[in-house]
């Protein structure tokens, strides 16, 4: 039976509200233009620090455009609350150590399901590290993700590094649609592609 992660965040959401509580949260971001919706959403009810952590996207060039295009968005952005930023190294080599013999497998399957945990463990061992009291990702913005799947692994991760997981569906209530918008209103690059070369060869 599937979760409505959706209305599962908007119930934590009204409870910090009702608590007037403002915490911290880690959120990776896969790109500027997904991130434009989830940060919007989100920026009333936390601290966020934005983590660009995504060794996936090739060729080097691409990565740097996209972290280029999100630093951008994060500038012109006004939150009420912190709205910082922690850049990663590119690391594409791991990436293609978890691929190694998952080349073959279909875009949207369990290489794309390794690739979410990878770029979400890091992120939860990174909000561990540094005291956040909560870390999540935009990639649920995405009607190319499996949602499900994500919050699956988050909240895993969740309770592996005892850190609380922001479960998400951002592409409900037309949140992707809203995120082309917001690319339009900021003028964000967007991609045509996920990242990883096997989404490039599909594209």
């Amino acid at each position: 039976m599937k979760i409505n992660y959706s209305l599962e965040m908007e119930k934590i959401l009204e409870q910090l509200k009702k608590e007037n509580k403002v915490p911290t949260l880690l959120l990776h971001s896969c790109c500027a233009p997904c991130s434009s919706y989830v940060i919007t959403t989100l920026m009333p009810y936390f601290d966020i620090t934005v983590i660009y952590y995504n060794p996936n996207i090739e060729p080097q060039e691409e990565y740097e455009k996209r972290k280029e295009e999100q630093k951008k968005l994060l500038a012109l952005l006004k939150s009420p609350h912190k709205l910082d930023f922690i850049d990663c190294d590119y690391d594409n080599a791991l990436f293609h150590q978890m691929a190694l013999n998952l080349e073959q497998e279909k875009e949207g399957g369990i290489r794309c399901f390794k690739c979410y945990e990878l770029r979400l463990n890091y992120t939860a061992l990174k909000a561990l590290e540094n005291h956040y009291d909560y870390f999540g990702t935009t990639l649920t913005v995405s009607p190319y993700k499996n949602s499900q799947k994500l919050n699956e692994i988050g909240l895993a991760l969740a309770s592996k590094y005892k850190v609380k997981y922001l479960v998400s569906d951002f592409k409900k209530k037309d949140g992707y649609k809203k995120s082309i918008e917001l690319s339009h209103k900021y003028n964000l690059y967007r991609q045509n592609y996920c990242g990883c070369i096997y989404s490039k060869k599909e594209d």
